[in-house]
This record gives structure tokens, C-alpha cells and sequence, in this order.
């Protein structure tokens, strides 16, 4: 396991997980399944049927707290990459972004990297979570993506 910080506003994390990327990316790419593996805590629930297939599209989470959150799709490469900015309903992401980077290796591994990036972040409220997103959750979602995909 590896953790890479470029710059104070990208924050990063990966390791080897036993299990294909195509399996591993199912996990991400389907918003229903994302609080299962949240190490962040901070997802309670996502809707069936919103599998992501492509840059452009956008699927809503409800968060612990209640909030929903449409996630705009900006970076995929089917079972390798896939990025999102969240943003509060009908308004323009504020400038943050995690992204999923899958790289398989021999024997039925992948290596996944997860970053948070607030380098655009521009709404000062949003700074102290931002802040307090450090690699060890990032780990945390990791952990627990490599136990849902040996699940």
C-alpha cells in the first residue's frame, strides 16, 4: 500500500487488491454499491439503476447527513478510470473530485489508486471537510473495496 500527496490539495492513496479491475470497477461504477465501501463514512444510500457507462453523465447520493449529491461524471475508461465532481442538486460542482484509477497486474490483481483533488475547490465552507479528507480514509475505502470484491 502506497500513499502519494502532490501538493496540499491532492490527497492520495493505493494498493493491490486481490481481484480483477472489471470486478473492482463494477463496485465503483455502480452508485448503489458505494456506501457498502465508503471509508469516508459519509454515504448512506444511492438508487439502483445508475451503473456509470461514460463522461457526461451524473448520479445522485444521499449522504449520512441527509444531503443529496448529483455527481458529474468527468474522467472514464471503462474498467480503469472513473471521476466525478460532486455538487449540491441543480448547481455547479464547487471545484473537488475523486477519482478511481485500476491498473490490473498478473494473477487476477489490480492496483487501485484513489485520490482526492481540491485543488479548484472554491466554496469556503466545504474547506474544513476537504481538509480533514486525508489518506488514511482513502485507505479505508480501499480496505473495504478489497474485502467487497472477495465478497
Amino acid at each position: 500500500m502506497t500513499d502519494s500527496t502532490e501538493g496540499s490539495r491532492v490527497v492520495s492513496a493505493s494498493r493491490e487488491i486481490a481481484a480483477a479491475a472489471t470486478t473492482i470497477f463494477e463496485l465503483i461504477a455502480d452508485p448503489a454499491r458505494q456506501p457498502d465501501w465508503d471509508g469516508n463514512d459519509n454515504l448512506a444510500e444511492a438508487a439502483a439503476g445508475q451503473r456509470v457507462r461514460g463522461v457526461g453523465e451524473v448520479f445522485t447520493t444521499t449522504l449520512t447527513n441527509g444531503k443529496v449529491r448529483e455527481n458529474h461524471v468527468v474522467e472514464f475508461a471503462e474498467g480503469r478510470l472513473i471521476a466525478w465532481r460532486p455538487a449540491e442538486p441543480g448547481k455547479t460542482p464547487p471545484g473537488h473530485l475523486w477519482r478511481w484509477e485500476l491498473e490490473p497486474l498478473a494473477d487476477g490483481r489490480t492496483r487501485v489508486t484513489h485520490t482526492y483533488d481540491w485543488t479548484e475547490l472554491t466554496d469556503e465552507n466545504r474547506l474544513p471537510s476537504a481538509r480533514a479528507t486525508t489518506a488514511d480514509r482513502l485507505r479505508s475505502s480501499l480496505d473495504r473495496l478489497a474485502e467487497s470484491a472477495r465478497a
